[in-house]
């Protein structure tokens, strides 16, 4: 059963979600992407804070 299931959120009900992403200083929806562009930006690694913190905590 998946989370949306759990929820009891039908499929009908569902919106499907835009992400858009900065590129050369401006903001554009990823779906306009190329495939290759849509693949450099399924590959992108995303800073992460707690992430950082706790490497710096544990050394």
């Amino acid at each position: 059963m998946t989370e949306l299931e759990k929820l009891g959120i039908p499929n009908s009900e569902r919106t499907k979600c835009e992400i858009w992403t900065r590129v050369m200083g401006y903001h554009r929806p990823v779906d306009s992407f190329n495939i290759g562009k849509q693949g450099e930006v399924a590959e992108r690694k995303y800073f992460d804070q707690k992430k950082c913190e706790s490497k710096i905590l544990s050394s």
